[in-house]
Protein backbone atom coordinates (compact mmCIF):
# COMPACT_ATOMS: atom_id res chain seq x y z
CA UNK A 1 0.00 0.00 0.00
CA UNK A 2 1.30 3.48 -0.90
CA UNK A 3 1.83 5.69 2.13
CA UNK A 4 0.35 9.18 1.63
CA UNK A 5 2.84 12.03 1.75
CA UNK A 6 2.98 14.32 4.76
CA UNK A 7 1.25 17.04 2.79
CA UNK A 8 -1.81 14.87 2.16
CA UNK A 9 -4.58 15.11 4.74
CA UNK A 10 -6.61 11.93 5.13
CA UNK A 11 -9.65 11.10 7.21
CA UNK A 12 -8.17 7.93 8.73
CA UNK A 13 -8.96 7.60 12.48
CA UNK A 14 -6.73 5.90 15.03
CA UNK A 15 -7.42 2.28 14.20
CA UNK A 16 -5.57 0.58 17.03
CA UNK A 17 -6.18 1.65 20.58
CA UNK A 18 -4.46 1.39 23.95
CA UNK A 19 -6.48 -1.77 24.51
CA UNK A 20 -4.72 -3.34 21.53
CA UNK A 21 -1.37 -2.33 22.98
CA UNK A 22 -2.37 -3.89 26.28
CA UNK A 23 -3.17 -7.19 24.58
CA UNK A 24 0.15 -7.21 22.72
CA UNK A 25 2.23 -5.93 25.65
CA UNK A 26 3.13 -2.32 26.38
CA UNK A 27 6.42 -0.68 25.60
CA UNK A 28 8.54 0.18 22.60
CA UNK A 29 9.75 -2.61 20.34
CA UNK A 30 13.41 -3.48 19.98
CA UNK A 31 15.58 -1.87 17.33
CA UNK A 32 15.20 -4.91 15.09
CA UNK A 33 11.39 -4.79 15.36
CA UNK A 34 10.58 -1.12 15.21
CA UNK A 35 11.30 -0.46 11.55
CA UNK A 36 11.40 3.29 10.80
CA UNK A 37 9.89 4.48 14.10
CA UNK A 38 11.92 7.19 15.81
CA UNK A 39 11.25 7.34 19.55
CA UNK A 40 11.18 10.50 21.66
CA UNK A 41 14.12 9.35 23.77
CA UNK A 42 16.23 8.87 20.60
CA UNK A 43 15.83 12.40 19.22
CA UNK A 44 19.02 14.46 18.96
CA UNK A 45 19.62 18.18 18.52
CA UNK A 46 19.37 19.27 14.89
CA UNK A 47 17.61 16.12 13.70
CA UNK A 48 15.02 16.10 10.90
CA UNK A 49 12.07 14.09 12.22
CA UNK A 50 9.56 12.06 10.22
CA UNK A 51 7.66 9.67 12.49
CA UNK A 52 4.32 8.78 14.10
CA UNK A 53 3.39 10.08 17.55
CA UNK A 54 0.33 10.26 19.78
CA UNK A 55 -1.23 13.67 20.48
CA UNK A 56 -1.58 14.28 24.21
CA UNK A 57 -2.51 17.96 24.30
CA UNK A 58 -2.85 20.98 22.03
CA UNK A 59 -3.33 24.66 22.75
CA UNK A 60 -3.00 27.99 20.96
CA UNK A 61 -0.63 30.49 22.53
CA UNK A 62 -0.12 34.21 21.84
CA UNK A 63 3.10 35.52 20.31
CA UNK A 64 4.82 38.75 21.34
CA UNK A 65 3.84 40.26 18.00
CA UNK A 66 0.15 39.74 18.71
CA UNK A 67 -0.29 36.61 16.62
CA UNK A 68 -0.73 33.00 17.64
CA UNK A 69 1.18 29.74 17.50
CA UNK A 70 0.10 26.17 18.25
CA UNK A 71 1.71 24.12 20.99
CA UNK A 72 1.22 20.35 20.79
CA UNK A 73 2.35 17.67 23.22
CA UNK A 74 3.41 14.58 21.26
CA UNK A 75 4.18 11.26 22.89
CA UNK A 76 5.12 7.65 22.40
CA UNK A 77 5.94 4.80 24.78
CA UNK A 78 9.25 6.44 25.76
CA UNK A 79 8.10 9.94 26.65
CA UNK A 80 6.73 13.29 25.48
CA UNK A 81 8.11 16.13 23.39
CA UNK A 82 6.68 19.61 22.99
CA UNK A 83 6.04 20.59 19.38
CA UNK A 84 5.22 24.03 17.99
CA UNK A 85 3.63 25.16 14.75
CA UNK A 86 4.03 28.72 13.54
CA UNK A 87 2.40 28.34 10.14
CA UNK A 88 -0.90 26.85 8.96
CA UNK A 89 -1.95 26.38 12.58
CA UNK A 90 -5.65 26.00 11.72
CA UNK A 91 -5.02 22.91 9.61
CA UNK A 92 -2.55 21.40 12.07
CA UNK A 93 -4.87 22.09 15.01
CA UNK A 94 -7.68 20.22 13.27
CA UNK A 95 -5.46 17.18 12.66
CA UNK A 96 -3.95 17.20 16.16
CA UNK A 97 -7.02 16.04 18.04
CA UNK A 98 -5.96 14.77 21.53
CA UNK A 99 -5.73 10.99 21.36
CA UNK A 100 -5.00 10.90 17.62
CA UNK A 101 -2.01 9.15 16.07
CA UNK A 102 -0.33 11.58 13.66
CA UNK A 103 2.59 11.47 11.24
CA UNK A 104 4.72 14.58 11.73
CA UNK A 105 7.59 16.15 9.89
CA UNK A 106 9.81 18.82 11.39
CA UNK A 107 13.08 19.77 13.04
CA UNK A 108 14.04 18.81 16.58
CA UNK A 109 16.28 21.18 18.53
CA UNK A 110 17.40 21.72 22.11
CA UNK A 111 17.46 25.37 23.12
CA UNK A 112 19.65 26.39 26.05
CA UNK A 113 16.83 28.42 27.61
CA UNK A 114 13.61 26.84 26.30
CA UNK A 115 14.67 23.19 26.21
CA UNK A 116 13.79 20.56 23.57
CA UNK A 117 11.27 21.50 20.89
CA UNK A 118 10.00 19.94 17.67
CA UNK A 119 9.12 22.56 15.06
CA UNK A 120 6.29 21.19 12.96
CA UNK A 121 6.42 21.55 9.19
CA UNK A 122 3.66 19.12 8.21
CA UNK A 123 1.17 16.92 10.06
CA UNK A 124 -1.42 14.41 8.91
CA UNK A 125 -3.38 11.53 10.48
CA UNK A 126 -1.36 8.32 10.58
CA UNK A 127 -2.72 5.43 8.54
CA UNK A 128 -3.29 1.99 10.03
CA UNK A 129 -0.13 0.20 8.93
CA UNK A 130 2.29 3.06 9.65
CA UNK A 131 2.66 2.34 13.35
CA UNK A 132 2.37 -0.27 16.05
CA UNK A 133 0.31 0.62 19.16
CA UNK A 134 3.09 -0.76 21.36
CA UNK A 135 5.28 2.11 20.16
CA UNK A 136 2.79 4.78 21.18
CA UNK A 137 1.13 3.62 24.41
CA UNK A 138 2.92 3.28 27.72
CA UNK A 139 1.60 0.83 30.29
CA UNK A 140 2.31 -1.28 33.38
CA UNK A 141 5.31 -3.64 33.43
CA UNK A 142 3.06 -6.63 34.19
CA UNK A 143 -0.14 -7.74 32.51
CA UNK A 144 -3.62 -6.65 33.54
CA UNK A 145 -4.57 -10.29 34.16
CA UNK A 146 -1.71 -10.78 36.59
CA UNK A 147 -2.56 -7.59 38.47
CA UNK A 148 -6.21 -8.69 38.70
CA UNK A 149 -5.15 -12.03 40.14
CA UNK A 150 -2.93 -10.32 42.70
CA UNK A 151 -5.78 -7.99 43.63
CA UNK A 152 -8.16 -10.91 44.20
CA UNK A 153 -5.56 -12.66 46.36
CA UNK A 154 -5.02 -9.54 48.46
CA UNK A 155 -8.75 -8.90 48.95
CA UNK A 156 -9.18 -12.52 50.11
CA UNK A 157 -6.80 -11.80 53.03
CA UNK A 158 -9.06 -9.08 54.48
CA UNK A 159 -10.56 -10.65 57.61
CA UNK A 160 -13.38 -8.32 58.64
CA UNK A 161 -16.44 -9.14 56.48
CA UNK A 162 -17.77 -5.56 56.21
CA UNK A 163 -14.42 -4.26 54.97
CA UNK A 164 -14.04 -7.07 52.46
CA UNK A 165 -17.63 -6.53 51.26
CA UNK A 166 -16.94 -2.81 50.78
CA UNK A 167 -13.90 -3.45 48.59
CA UNK A 168 -15.60 -6.19 46.60
CA UNK A 169 -18.60 -3.97 45.84
CA UNK A 170 -16.55 -0.94 44.84
CA UNK A 171 -13.85 -2.72 42.84
CA UNK A 172 -15.84 -5.51 41.17
CA UNK A 173 -14.80 -5.67 37.51
CA UNK A 174 -18.41 -5.79 36.35
CA UNK A 175 -19.43 -2.66 38.28
CA UNK A 176 -19.21 0.82 36.74
CA UNK A 177 -16.79 2.18 39.34
CA UNK A 178 -14.72 -1.03 39.47
CA UNK A 179 -14.34 -1.20 35.69
CA UNK A 180 -13.22 2.43 35.55
CA UNK A 181 -10.87 1.98 38.53
CA UNK A 182 -9.17 -0.93 36.78
CA UNK A 183 -8.61 0.96 33.52
CA UNK A 184 -8.03 4.55 34.69
CA UNK A 185 -4.63 6.27 34.77
CA UNK A 186 -3.10 7.09 38.15
CA UNK A 187 -2.07 10.62 37.15
CA UNK A 188 -1.94 13.03 34.25
CA UNK A 189 1.84 13.37 34.01
CA UNK A 190 4.21 12.15 36.68
CA UNK A 191 3.54 8.51 37.55
CA UNK A 192 1.55 5.66 35.99
CA UNK A 193 -0.07 8.11 33.56
CA UNK A 194 -1.45 5.35 31.36
CA UNK A 195 -4.24 2.78 31.03
CA UNK A 196 -4.45 0.48 34.12
CA UNK A 197 -2.13 2.90 35.96
CA UNK A 198 -4.53 3.41 38.87
CA UNK A 199 -4.88 -0.34 39.36
CA UNK A 200 -1.10 -0.75 39.28
CA UNK A 201 -0.49 2.12 41.72
CA UNK A 202 -3.25 1.23 44.19
CA UNK A 203 -2.32 -2.45 44.17
CA UNK A 204 1.39 -1.85 44.80
CA UNK A 205 0.60 0.66 47.57
CA UNK A 206 -1.74 -1.87 49.22
CA UNK A 207 0.85 -4.63 48.89
CA UNK A 208 3.47 -2.37 50.48
CA UNK A 209 1.09 -1.40 53.28
CA UNK A 210 0.31 -5.07 53.92
CA UNK A 211 4.01 -5.90 54.23
CA UNK A 212 4.75 -2.95 56.51
CA UNK A 213 1.75 -3.70 58.73
CA UNK A 214 3.39 -7.01 59.59
CA UNK A 215 6.58 -5.18 60.59
CA UNK A 216 5.32 -2.38 62.83
CA UNK A 217 3.09 -3.17 65.84
CA UNK A 218 -0.22 -1.48 66.52
CA UNK A 219 -1.38 -1.19 62.91
CA UNK A 220 -4.85 -2.37 61.93
CA UNK A 221 -3.81 -4.31 58.83
CA UNK A 222 -7.32 -4.79 57.40
CA UNK A 223 -8.13 -1.12 57.68
CA UNK A 224 -4.78 -0.02 56.23
CA UNK A 225 -5.01 -2.37 53.22
CA UNK A 226 -8.58 -1.31 52.42
CA UNK A 227 -7.57 2.34 52.78
CA UNK A 228 -4.64 1.78 50.44
CA UNK A 229 -6.82 0.11 47.79
CA UNK A 230 -9.43 2.89 47.94
CA UNK A 231 -7.29 5.97 48.67
CA UNK A 232 -7.32 7.18 45.04
CA UNK A 233 -10.77 5.93 44.00
CA UNK A 234 -11.86 9.51 43.34
CA UNK A 235 -9.57 9.51 40.31
CA UNK A 236 -12.07 7.39 38.37
CA UNK A 237 -14.15 10.59 38.19
CA UNK A 238 -11.16 12.96 37.91
CA UNK A 239 -9.36 11.73 34.78
CA UNK A 240 -10.59 10.72 31.39
CA UNK A 241 -8.42 8.70 29.01
CA UNK A 242 -9.20 9.67 25.42
CA UNK A 243 -7.18 7.22 23.38
CA UNK A 244 -4.00 7.92 25.34
CA UNK A 245 -4.65 11.64 25.92
CA UNK A 246 -5.37 12.07 29.64
CA UNK A 247 -7.70 14.97 30.42
CA UNK A 248 -9.19 16.22 33.68
CA UNK A 249 -12.98 16.05 33.84
CA UNK A 250 -15.21 18.92 34.91
CA UNK A 251 -15.93 17.06 38.16
CA UNK A 252 -12.22 16.59 38.75
CA UNK A 253 -11.52 20.28 38.27
CA UNK A 254 -14.48 21.45 40.35
CA UNK A 255 -14.41 18.99 43.25
CA UNK A 256 -10.97 17.33 43.33
CA UNK A 257 -10.15 13.65 43.60
CA UNK A 258 -10.08 13.54 47.41
CA UNK A 259 -13.62 14.89 47.81
CA UNK A 260 -14.88 12.62 45.04
CA UNK A 261 -13.22 9.62 46.68
CA UNK A 262 -14.59 10.49 50.13
CA UNK A 263 -18.19 10.70 48.94
CA UNK A 264 -17.87 7.55 46.80
CA UNK A 265 -16.65 5.45 49.74
CA UNK A 266 -19.05 7.07 52.21
CA UNK A 267 -22.06 6.25 50.01
CA UNK A 268 -20.88 2.65 49.66
CA UNK A 269 -20.44 2.34 53.43
CA UNK A 270 -23.96 3.63 54.04
CA UNK A 271 -25.33 0.83 51.85
CA UNK A 272 -23.77 -1.89 54.03
CA UNK A 273 -25.96 -2.72 57.07
CA UNK A 274 -24.35 -2.37 60.51
CA UNK A 275 -21.02 -1.07 59.17
CA UNK A 276 -19.11 -0.15 62.35
CA UNK A 277 -18.98 3.62 62.82
CA UNK A 278 -15.39 3.61 64.09
CA UNK A 279 -14.15 1.70 61.05
CA UNK A 280 -16.04 4.12 58.79
CA UNK A 281 -14.42 7.11 60.49
CA UNK A 282 -10.94 5.62 60.34
CA UNK A 283 -11.26 4.55 56.68
CA UNK A 284 -12.64 7.90 55.50
CA UNK A 285 -9.83 9.62 57.42
CA UNK A 286 -7.27 7.66 55.39
CA UNK A 287 -8.85 8.88 52.15
CA UNK A 288 -9.09 12.49 53.31
CA UNK A 289 -5.51 12.66 54.64
CA UNK A 290 -3.54 10.61 52.12
CA UNK A 291 -1.84 13.62 50.52
CA UNK A 292 -0.23 14.21 53.89
CA UNK A 293 -0.34 18.01 54.09
CA UNK A 294 -2.98 20.72 53.86
CA UNK A 295 -0.97 22.58 51.24
CA UNK A 296 -0.94 19.42 49.08
CA UNK A 297 -4.72 19.18 48.99
CA UNK A 298 -5.68 17.11 52.00
CA UNK A 299 -8.31 18.78 54.22
CA UNK A 300 -6.77 17.04 57.24
CA UNK A 301 -3.33 15.61 58.03
CA UNK A 302 -2.86 11.91 58.93
CA UNK A 303 -3.83 11.36 62.57
CA UNK A 304 -3.74 7.54 62.83
CA UNK A 305 -1.06 4.93 62.32
CA UNK A 306 -2.96 3.54 59.35
CA UNK A 307 -3.35 6.95 57.69
CA UNK A 308 0.35 7.74 58.16
CA UNK A 309 1.32 4.38 56.69
CA UNK A 310 -0.93 4.76 53.63
CA UNK A 311 0.32 8.31 53.04
CA UNK A 312 3.97 7.26 53.26
CA UNK A 313 3.64 4.23 50.96
CA UNK A 314 1.46 6.22 48.53
CA UNK A 315 4.17 8.87 48.32
CA UNK A 316 6.83 6.19 47.88
CA UNK A 317 4.83 4.47 45.14
CA UNK A 318 4.33 7.71 43.23
CA UNK A 319 8.01 8.64 43.50
CA UNK A 320 9.22 5.23 42.33
CA UNK A 321 6.67 5.42 39.51
CA UNK A 322 8.34 8.67 38.46
CA UNK A 323 11.70 6.87 38.35
CA UNK A 324 10.14 4.28 36.01
CA UNK A 325 8.88 7.06 33.73
CA UNK A 326 12.25 8.85 33.74
CA UNK A 327 14.21 5.69 32.91
CA UNK A 328 11.96 4.91 29.95
CA UNK A 329 12.76 8.36 28.57
CA UNK A 330 16.54 8.03 28.86
CA UNK A 331 18.44 7.34 25.62
CA UNK A 332 20.48 4.14 25.41
CA UNK A 333 23.75 4.42 27.31
CA UNK A 334 22.73 7.35 29.54
CA UNK A 335 22.34 6.95 33.29
CA UNK A 336 21.71 10.51 34.55
CA UNK A 337 18.47 12.32 33.77
CA UNK A 338 17.86 16.04 33.62
CA UNK A 339 16.11 17.68 36.58
CA UNK A 340 12.62 16.24 36.93
CA UNK A 341 9.77 17.95 38.77
CA UNK A 342 8.24 14.61 39.74
CA UNK A 343 11.15 13.82 42.06
CA UNK A 344 12.52 17.38 42.45
CA UNK A 345 15.96 16.14 41.42
CA UNK A 346 17.93 14.52 38.63
CA UNK A 347 17.71 10.71 38.66
CA UNK A 348 20.73 8.39 38.63
CA UNK A 349 20.48 4.73 37.59
CA UNK A 350 23.39 2.64 38.94
CA UNK A 351 22.61 -0.43 36.82
CA UNK A 352 22.80 1.68 33.66
CA UNK A 353 26.05 3.25 34.86
CA UNK A 354 27.56 -0.21 35.49
CA UNK A 355 26.46 -1.38 32.04
CA UNK A 356 28.04 1.70 30.47
CA UNK A 357 31.29 1.07 32.41
CA UNK A 358 31.33 -2.54 31.23
CA UNK A 359 30.70 -1.49 27.64
CA UNK A 360 33.57 1.01 27.76
CA UNK A 361 35.88 -1.61 29.27
CA UNK A 362 34.97 -4.12 26.57
CA UNK A 363 35.50 -1.53 23.83
CA UNK A 364 38.87 -0.55 25.29
CA UNK A 365 40.03 -4.17 25.41
CA UNK A 366 38.90 -4.72 21.84
CA UNK A 367 40.75 -1.60 20.73
CA UNK A 368 43.97 -2.71 22.45
CA UNK A 369 43.67 -6.17 20.95
CA UNK A 370 43.16 -4.67 17.48
CA UNK A 371 46.15 -2.36 17.91
CA UNK A 372 48.30 -5.28 19.06
CA UNK A 373 47.25 -7.22 15.96
CA UNK A 374 48.17 -4.30 13.69
CA UNK A 375 51.70 -4.22 15.17
CA UNK A 376 52.19 -7.93 14.96
CA UNK A 377 51.78 -8.23 18.71
CA UNK A 378 55.11 -6.41 19.35
CA UNK A 379 54.72 -4.53 22.67
CA UNK A 380 57.59 -2.20 21.82
CA UNK A 381 55.99 -1.11 18.56
CA UNK A 382 52.62 -0.77 20.32
CA UNK A 383 54.18 1.43 23.01
CA UNK A 384 55.99 3.52 20.41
Amino acid sequence: MRQPSLNEVTESPVARSAATAAADGYGPRSATEKGGKRFVRELVDGERVDSVFLVRERARRPTRQGGEYLRVSLADATGCVEAVAWDDIETIETVCEPGAAVRVSGEYSVHQRYGPKLRLRAVRPAVDDEYDPRDLFDGPPISYERMSDQLDQLIATIQRPHLRTLVERLLAPDSEIGARWRSAPAAKHYHQAYRHGLLEHSLTVAQGVSAMAATFPGIDRDLAVVGALLHDIGKVFTYEDRGGAIEMTDRGRLHGEIALGYYTVRRAIEEIPDFPARDAEALLHIILSHHGKLELGSPVVPCTREAVLVHMIDNLGGTLGSFDRIEKQLPEGEYWSAFDRGIAAAAFFPARASAADEERTTASRASRASSAGDTGGDPDRLAA
